[in-house]
């Protein structure tokens, strides 16, 4: 691995560097007006998109972090993200109207029935969105000309079928907006077909991790063999580079239990996104998280992008979600 982070631009080492480190100091005056985010490990934690050259990074805003963003006087809107006094990057920081740039990427119920050991969101217990509010959220990244796509996802405020039903209901004022849709919740039987039926373009049903062992410690009321039955599915719904899910980087999983699950995901016709577990104080001593090295996620990255080109996947070929927003992962053919 090349150590070298003093490329003014944001390099594929210097990202990961980023990410491994995952949040950054910011001078109040440069940080954009965004809501905290309402979905998943990060929720309720504000943060920054930084962009530099072709690639992007999301980092959680922490005023004890290692990193900061800086105005520098090259160009308005220019700025620079250092280690302590050493420039990583010069790049911009990205609106973000709806958790990431250039989508309205939308939360529906901020509350969960289930109880994932390293997301905030079962101890957070918050809001449950009215669709006049989701939107007038939409319209909101519409009328500011940011709209692209729109992606849904959603905790589990009383049962799964009944998130999937909203999202059901929900879908004929987002097809109005003419912009692919994602969709992001835990699967039930048949609402893959349902999903295309109505409009979406791509799903993301996130699996975790592929340990079992450690899925059945931290994922106790959820089923990983069900879930990968539900992505099977859905590739065979919507095909090949538009079925995602989510793998966490960091539970305790060993390197070769991650290229098998990769190997596995993909012979399926699924895109992991290989995500680093973000720890949250409301998480603290719950189960073993520990933060990706940047060597760990570069390889693994690679490793991936390998297998994904065997099997004719690209995950840079996304129109809505992750993937699509690419800030919070090292993406195969997109990053490395």
């Amino acid at each position: 691995m090349n150590n070298d982070y003093s490329s003014p631009l944001l390099t594929a080492e210097t990202k990961a560097l980023l990410v491994s480190i995952g949040s950054v100091r910011v001078e109040r005056a440069l940080l954009p007006a965004s809501r905290g985010s309402t979905a998943g490990p990060g929720v309720g934690l504000k943060s920054v998109f930084f962009k530099s050259g072709e690639r992007k990074v999301r980092l959680f805003v922490d005023n004890d972090s290692p990193l900061s963003i800086h105005a520098v006087g090259l160009e308005k809107g220019m700025v620079e993200l250092r280690r302590g006094k050493e420039t990583l990057a010069l790049g911009t920081i990205e609106q973000a109207l709806a958790h990431c740039p250039k989508q309205a990427f939308v939360t529906l119920s901020e509350k969960c029935i289930f109880d994932c050991k390293y997301c905030a969101v079962p101890k957070s217990q918050g809001r449950v969105k009215t669709d006049a509010e989701i939107l007038q959220l939409i319209e909101e990244v519409y009328r500011k000309g940011e709209l692209e796509a729109i992606s849904v996802t959603s905790g589990v405020e009383e049962s799964v079928e009944a998130e999937v039903q909203r999202v059901l209901k929900l879908l004929p004022s987002l097809k109005a907006y003419n912009v692919p849709i994602g969709v992001s919740v835990y699967p039930t039987e048949g609402c893959s077909a349902l999903f295309r039926d109505a409009g979406v373009s791509e799903v993301k049903y996130n699996i975790e991790t592929m340990d079992p062992g450690i899925f059945r410690q931290v994922c106790g009321g959820l089923s990983q063999a069900y879930i990968l039955e539900q992505l099977e599915d859905a590739v065979d719904v919507f095909g090949k580079n538009r079925v995602f899910t989510n793998f966490i980087i960091g539970l305790g999983e060993s390197d070769g239990c991650v290229e098998k699950g990769i190997e596995k995901l993909a012979s399926f016709g699924v895109i992991p996104l290989l995500r680093p577990v973000n720890p949250h104080p409301l998480r603290k001593g719950d189960c073993f998280m520990e933060r990706p090295s940047p060597e760990r996620l570069l390889k693994l990255a690679e490793v991936e992008k390998e297998v994904l080109a065997r099997y004719g996947l690209n995950p840079a070929l996304a129109k809505t979600m992750c993937p699509k927003c690419t800030g919070c992962d090292l993406v195969p053919f997109v990053d490395v």
